[in-house]
This record gives C-alpha cells, sequence and structure tokens, in this order.
C-alpha cells in the first residue's frame, strides 16, 4: 500500500499555503455557495481558487474541490455551469454529496475524479458499492463509522479508496443530518450556513399542560447546560493502529473555517505522526503536546476505534470552546521578512519559533532581535526592537495592527511566533487559570 495522504482544510488561499508549508499531500475548499462552509467559500473566488491550485500542484500537492451542498430544483443549471467553471482551473477530485450531482460531474467534468462527501452518510460496503459503480473512486466515511467497518468495505471493494476523518470538529447529529439551526434561526446545515446552536447552553422546562405549571430544571453543580455541545475529534494516539490496518488512504483534517495557526499546528503534528509511524518511531503524546497548544472544546477519540454506545466522553457540557495550551503571537509573512502581530507584544518578550515542517534557521543576533535554539531543539526569538517598514517604531505592538515588522533574519515563509496561554493572559491582565491549563496537561 502506498504511503497514507494527509488531507488538510483550505478555508482560503493563505490557509492553503500554510497548509502545504506544514505538511499536507493534499488540501480541499471551494468557492461559493455549493460547498457546505459558505464562510470560507466567500473567501475564494474564481482567481485566488486558481491560484491556489497552481501553488499546490507546483509543489506536487493536490486540491479536492468541495460541491457537496444539496441542490433545489431551481439551482441545478447553476450546479451545472460551477462544475463547469471548476473543471476548467484543473482540480484533483470533486467531493460531492447528492447521486445527481454525481451523475452530473460525470456529464461535465468526466476526467475528474469524484470523490463522495461524508454527508452522504457511508457507514457498509452495499453503499459503498452502489457508490463505486456510479463512479466515485473515494468515500469519504460517516465520522460515525468504526475501523472494523471500513475493513470490511476494502475487502468487499480493494480498488475503492476510504478517508477518514481524524480531527476536528464533532456535529451533535449524525454527520450533519440537523435541523436545530433551521429551526431557531432559518440557517440550513446542510447548505453550509449552519449557525451551531449546539454549541450554546440551555435552560430545560418542565411543563404541565393540565395546570399550565412550567418548572425550571436545574442542572448539579458544575455539569452545565451545554447539553449538545460535542468534543473535538483527535485520533493522533490511534495514528499507528489506523495505518496498521492497511485500509485507510486519506486522513482528514477538519476546519476550513478555523484560524491559520489551527491548520498549521493540527496538520504539523499528524504529519509527524505519520512519518513517524513509517520510521517506527511513533509517540503520540508528542502529537497530542501539540495538538493541545490550539482551542478546542475537549477531546474524544470519538467512534472509530469504539462504538458510540461505548462513549461516555464525547460532550464538553461545562464550556462552549477552551483556549489552548499556547497563543499565537505573530505570523510571518511568506516572504519571510516581517511578521505581524497576532496578540500584544513587546520589546523584551522571548517568543517560541514555530518552523514549517522540514525548514530551519540560524542563530543570529542583530538590534531587531535575537534567534536562538534552546531547549528541546525549540527555537526562540527575542524581540529588541519592534520596527515596522514605514520606520514606524514601537515599544507594543498590538492584536490587528496591520503594520509589517522586521525580523533580524530571514525566516522560512508563515513561520508562527507564540507563546504561553498563562503569559499571554498575564499580559492582558486575566487570570491565568492554572486549572484549566491542568486538565489539558493531565491528558499527556
Amino acid at each position: 500500500m502506498d504511503k497514507v495522504e494527509l488531507l488538510a482544510p483550505a478555508g482560503n488561499l493563505e490557509k492553503l499555503k500554510i497548509a502545504i508549508n506544514y505538511g499536507a499531500d493534499a488540501v480541499y475548499g471551494g468557492t461559493s455557495t455549493f460547498s457546505l462552509r459558505i464562510r470560507s467559500g466567500k473567501e475564494f473566488d474564481l482567481d485566488s481558487f486558481k491560484a491556489g491550485i497552481d501553488y499546490a500542484h507546483e509543489r506536487g500537492k493536490k486540491v479536492y474541490v468541495t460541491i457537496n451542498g444539496f441542490p433545489f430544483n431551481s439551482q441545478l443549471k447553476l450546479y451545472e455551469n460551477h462544475l463547469a467553471k471548476m473543471r476548467e482551473l484543473g482540480p484533483d477530485a470533486f467531493i460531492v454529496s447528492s447521486p445527481g450531482v454525481i451523475r452530473m460531474a460525470r456529464k461535465v467534468a468526466p476526467e475528474i475524479p469524484i470523490h463522495l462527501s461524508t454527508q452522504a452518510n457511508v457507514m457498509n460496503a452495499m453503499d459503498a458499492a452502489v457508490y463505486y459503480d456510479m463512479g466515485v473512486r473515494r468515500i469519504i466515511a460517516a465520522r460515525e463509522i468504526s475501523l472494523k467497518d471500513c475493513e470490511a468495505i476494502k475487502k468487499e471493494l480493494p480498488d475503492l479508496e476510504l478517508e477518514i476523518f481524524v480531527h476536528g470538529s464533532m456535529c451533535f447529529a449524525y454527520s450533519g443530518r440537523c435541523l436545530i439551526s433551521a429551526l431557531q434561526t432559518g440557517r440550513v446545515p446542510n447548505r453550509g450556513s449552519c449557525a451551531n446552536d449546539c454549541r450554546f447552553p440551555y435552560e430545560i422546562y418542565a411543563h404541565n399542560p393540565e395546570s399550565g405549571t412550567t418548572f425550571k430544571l436545574e442542572e448539579e453543580t458544575e455539569i452545565g447546560t451545554y447539553i449538545m455541545n460535542a468534543k473535538d475529534m483527535n485520533l493522533a494516539s490511534h495514528i499507528d493502529e489506523i495505518l496498521s490496518s492497511g485500509v485507510i488512504d486519506s486522513l482528514k483534517i477538519e476546519g476550513r473555517t478555523k484560524s491559520p495557526y489551527y491548520v498549521a499546528t493540527v496538520t504539523r503534528a499528524y504529519r509527524q505522526a505519520i512519518d513517524d509511524y513509517y520510521a517506527g518511531v511513533f509517540e503520540a503524546e508528542r502529537y497530542q503536546k501539540e495538538l493541545h497548544t490550539t482551542q478546542n472544546r475537549g477531546f474524544t477519540d470519538a467512534y472509530l476505534i469504539s462504538r458510540p454506545f461505548e462513549r461516555h466522553d464525547t460532550q464538553s457540557q461545562g464550556f462552549t470552546i477552551q483556549e489552548g495550551t499556547h497563543q499565537v503571537a505573530a505570523l510571518v509573512g511568506e516572504e519571510g521578512t516581517t511578521w505581524r502581530c497576532k496578540d500584544k507584544t513587546c520589546v523584551g518578550d522571548r517568543l517560541e519559533i514555530v518552523l514549517p515542517v522540514g525548514a530551519t534557521l540560524q542563530e543570529v543576533e542583530n538590534e531587531y532581535g535575537k534567534v536562538e535554539l534552546g531547549e528541546e531543539g525549540k527555537w526562540w526569538l527575542t524581540i529588541k526592537k519592534i520596527v515596522a517598514l514605514s520606520g514606524k517604531e514601537f515599544e507594543c505592538i498590538h492584536s490587528g495592527d496591520l503594520n509589517d515588522i522586521i525580523l533580524p533574519t530571514k525566516f522560512p515563509g508563515y513561520t508562527i511566533l507564540r507563546r504561553d496561554i498563562r503569559e499571554a493572559r498575564a499580559k492582558k491582565g486575566l487570570t491565568p487559570e492554572p486549572q484549566a491549563i491542568q486538565r489539558r496537561e493531565e491528558k499527556y
């Protein structure tokens, strides 16, 4: 079997480039409302998406186009036109959900491979065979599938590629089959505009229609009322088991609307996990430590290894999202000569340098700062001067400032500068929340 593919989200052109620089073999994204992430679809236009495809292909990487919405009758011609436009850009596959769109894609762009979206909810070899006969060459399995079921599908259809999610947001419903958002806000999840109503706290009442009496039900102390809030999937500790099965062709990271830091860090962690597996040096704790630097809703290994009825850790009832162990301070530009502030940064600050996969640095010290290799092989930048390209000088610079700040030496493009979350909170005058951080570190 060939080496497994690592597939990362591309919410816009910058995040597409970051994903590739941090180790993705392929990325997925789309334009327009025909993709199931309307917000990220609006961040690409035809020109920028074409630029992303060209950028990926120049580096031997692939781009899969998301066209996985479910069309109304009034949209059928629009879908056909959109497929034709996407065909002209030369992507490596279409990701679709609807059987009708599959047939339409084969007519409009017969040379483009078809990947079946997780929205189609394939869980067994029988359904997989139906789609395979229709021309689908890869199935993105439902998040609720088990590894044993993947093995059964592969045994029945050895030429069918299987892709599974390994990290990212989990849906309260069955792979997105949810109407809560549509009911409460009119935003339809399966058309890309989910309002994430499951992420909010709810008050629960009992009503007696005979007497007209309504009672508010009180939750136990510290249990919380985020009763539909699913934890985030994190299968990094099981990558060795997944790859040893020999039946998975692609590992997918969720998150087209998430931050550049999330894309970089998560892609880099799974790249290391995959490479370490093939090198025979797999070490789950290393990858988990990096993944826990990102914001999350708590982590669960979900359902691939254990069946849903065996799980008791898939909900975060006490909060909607929590900080990771680190905060991004700055992002280095593509050219590698300047950085932009993402969190308050001052002269004298010492920031950890997170490099793209395969990138290197040289130690240097000058008027702008000091770059050094520290303990555990980590690179650090101590800031001595904050000077913009315009010549303006700062003692401190704040998040959202668009000045490009000069680096002491050329860095690899899209390098990340970060600090411990306790330090970041202290700079804002906030409590460090050591207990929350400890809860995360206990999972290592």
